[in-house]
């Protein structure tokens, strides 16, 4: 597995760079804020674990995590920001790598990362932008829990409280007009009672053979 940060600028090969793309943000009260950070920098070391021309940047640790003002600990640098972070990054970074691929770790960065993605095809440079799709709860219930339980275990808290636990279609009107402190006292969507580490490295798994097909494809795609 080749790290950006270990290479001299004579070696850095210039095929494939990786970016894990995660947050700060709160994830209730037994998973640590480095959450989606942690999932994207761990897809993305298995990835390159793979693939000898996939080189790994560190990982950036900021995004749009507004809903989850007021938490304490939570760092959102918004969209905007975000938007132009990413383009800045990929227009540098295709000055070396004839790809950028980048691995979200948090779904609220979705959108913007599409929108900086298709402004830089625009300007002909290959980027993909790939997200897990662990179906499941929405955030810091079962699902995350079990992946945290997988990679880190002591770094998982003993209480595991439900959150609210009506469907992510139900709360979304009262999500966007109030972040989750509108609709959850703990930060928690879902319940992450009955979460394991063995259903974490089975989520991961699955995970990481999907974007290993997906990058599989994408880069035997011939351009246009």
């Amino acid at each position: 597995m080749t790290q950006l940060r270990d290479l001299t600028w004579p070696s850095v090969p210039g095929d494939v760079l990786a970016v894990p793309v995660g947050s700060t943000e709160q994830h209730g009260p037994h998973l640590p804020l480095s959450t989606d950070t942690d999932i994207a920098v761990a897809l993305t070391n298995g990835l390159a674990e793979r693939r000898q021309d996939v080189v790994v940047a560190p990982a950036l640790a900021f995004g749009a995590s507004g809903e989850h003002a007021g938490f304490a600990g939570t760092l959102s640098i918004g969209h905007e920001a975000l938007e132009l972070l990413i383009v800045e990054l990929v227009r540098s970074a295709t000055d070396t790598f004839a790809h950028v691929l980048l691995v979200n770790g948090h779904g609220g960065n979705a959108p913007t990362l599409a929108a900086a993605c298709a402004r830089l095809r625009d300007e002909s440079r290959d980027v993909l932008v790939w997200s897990p799709r662990w179906g499941g709860d929405a955030h810091a219930g079962r699902t995350e829990t079990s992946v945290l339980l997988a990679l880190d275990p002591a770094r998982v808290g003993p209480s595991r409280e439900a959150g609210a636990t009506d469907g992510l279609v139900e709360l979304l009107p009262e999500l966007r007009r109030g972040g989750l402190r509108a609709v959850t006292t703990n930060g928690v969507l879902g319940n992450p009672e009955g979460a394991s580490a063995e259903e974490g490295f089975e989520l991961l798994a699955k995970a990481l053979h999907d974007l290993e097909a997906t990058v599989e494809s994408w880069l035997n795609v011939e351009p246009a």
